[in-house]
């Protein structure tokens, strides 16, 4: 049980998590950042030392973690969340299983608990803090995306934060050159080379000139127009990540199905594991149609750009389109999640060999990326109200 420490009027609790979420090794997740293990990779790589994604050397070897919130965790907040960013910071960097301490992003007192735990000199705090209100302003800790928004507001952070492979680089540039290709002669462009420059500027750091003859075409004013790109890219990021990842996904639950734990289990054990097996196949199933679902208002609202050169539908997608990415984001990000994890902790080929303690842990993981149950009438993705507009 997490123990709070609230003796300054702030909450920093003890959190034992960390221990799971070293079965990562060297990886990040769409819900996990894992600055632990980047920080020991890159030890001897002075781009890490010179541009550090956080001043505090204590927060930048720390995990950061989209966390959907419980019942219990409500008051530490001034307003409903569903979903916080959590910063939990390693006791022993020796040993994981040691726990760690643990604060959200934005909590009651956060300025003071995180001024405390990172151990801030009174001039290098607003820094940080800055960059940590970045990152709970996306729905997901996915490299491709959290280093397209810091690059957005100008964050100027080591490559070696963002485990993003040259090959998948240029195969999501392939995919998004191939999907705006199209977009061209509406665009008052032609030829490859403004098919280039187009989607050169879909993938750059700035929402500049070279997409205005784009924001005319859809009549979309200055921060209407930077927001729905921005959301754009993150749809067609999900839209190749999906291609990319999908396929494992069915593998992956049929391995979750099957696998049993070794060693001693317990009747009650016994049966959560049972239930949250059948909870976690739901929900993947569940969110995986509500991914599509979203993916498929975006092809149709761009498809009516492109086809019949009408630029209302997309120009109405686009509006809607940041309230959307939020929470295709998250349903998305949990999926994806479930798939990295569970590949880096039983890869191909390898052992399967988990007690029943880890088991349940990792289930509950799993679990926690998910809300209630989806309800389609209450889904952000379910109702486009201007997209059906007349």
């Amino acid at each position: 049980m997490p123990v709070s420490h609230a003796s300054s009027g702030f909450a920093v609790s003890n959190d034992r998590s960390v221990r799971f979420l070293g079965a990562l090794g060297g990886a990040s997740t769409s819900r996990v950042l894992n600055l632990f293990r980047i920080a020991q990779d890159n030890e001897g790589n002075p781009d890490h030392a010179a541009k550090p994604l956080f001043v505090s050397p204590l927060i930048n070897k720390a995990f950061l973690l989209k966390h959907r919130t419980r019942a219990d965790e409500t008051y530490l907040f001034n307003h409903a969340r569903s979903v916080a960013t959590k910063i939990i910071i390693p006791f022993d960097g020796t040993d994981l299983r040691a726990g760690g301490r643990s604060l959200f992003v934005d909590q009651r007192g956060y300025e003071e608990a995180l001024r405390s735990a990172g151990n801030y000199s009174p001039d290098n705090l607003a820094r940080d803090l800055a960059v940590l209100r970045l990152l709970n302003n996306v729905p997901s800790l996915d490299p491709f995306l959290l280093r397209e928004h810091l690059r957005n507001n100008e964050i100027d952070v080591s490559p070696c934060y963002f485990a993003i492979s040259e090959g998948d680089q240029e195969r999501m540039r392939r995919f998004v050159s191939e999907e705006l290709s199209r977009l061209i002669s509406l665009a008052g462009g032609g030829g490859d080379a403004s098919s280039s420059r187009l989607v050169s500027a879909m993938l750059s750091n700035a929402v500049d000139e070279k997409l205005e003859p784009l924001r005319l075409t859809l009549g979309l004013t200055g921060n209407d127009f930077r927001e729905g790109v921005f959301s754009w890219r993150g749809f067609l990021y999900y839209k190749w990540s999906m291609g990319k990842f999908w396929p494992d996904v069915m593998g992956v639950l049929r391995e979750i199905n099957a696998i049993q734990p070794v060693g001693a289990i317990t009747t009650e054990q016994k049966v959560y594991l049972s239930s949250a097996r059948r909870g976690i196949i739901e929900m993947v199933r569940d969110n995986g149609n509500h991914v599509n679902k979203a993916l498929s208002v975006y092809d149709a609202s761009f498809g009516d750009l492109v086809k019949n050169q009408a630029p209302k539908t997309f120009r109405d997608f686009l509006l809607s389109a940041p309230f959307m990415f939020l929470e295709l984001g998250e349903k998305l990000g949990a999926i994806s999640h479930i798939v990295s994890f569970w590949r880096y902790r039983f890869p191909k080929g390898g052992s399967r060999n988990v007690d029943a303690e880890e088991l349940a842990a990792i289930f509950q993981d799993f679990s926690s990326g998910f809300g209630e149950k989806l309800n389609d009438a209450e889904s952000v993705i379910r109702r486009p109200a201007v997209i059906n507009a007349a």
